[in-house]
């Protein structure tokens, strides 16, 4: 199973900064770094989920060959 959870906890916390707070540090906008922790943590979850997805296993057809047993029977008891 593809490990998803810190992707989305950081998907969660860029949506929170980018679209609840309102706030400035130091000329740093707060949501400019929401915004790039949401773009960074969806770009981790679409990786995850590639490397990770079920692939396709080539398997071996079994040949399954049917033969009337009762009339190999009848042919040993002729």
């Amino acid at each position: 199973m593809a490990d998803i959870g810190p992707p989305i906890a950081l998907i969660a916390v860029g949506l929170i900064l980018w679209l609840a707070v309102s706030a400035t540090i130091a000329g740093i906008s707060i949501q400019t770094i929401g915004l790039i922790l949401f773009i960074i943590g969806v770009v981790w979850l679409v990786i995850e989920l590639a490397i990770n997805r079920p692939r396709r296993t080539v398997g071996t057809r079994e040949r399954v060959v049917e033969r009337p047993v009762a009339r190999e029977r009848e042919r040993e008891v002729l």
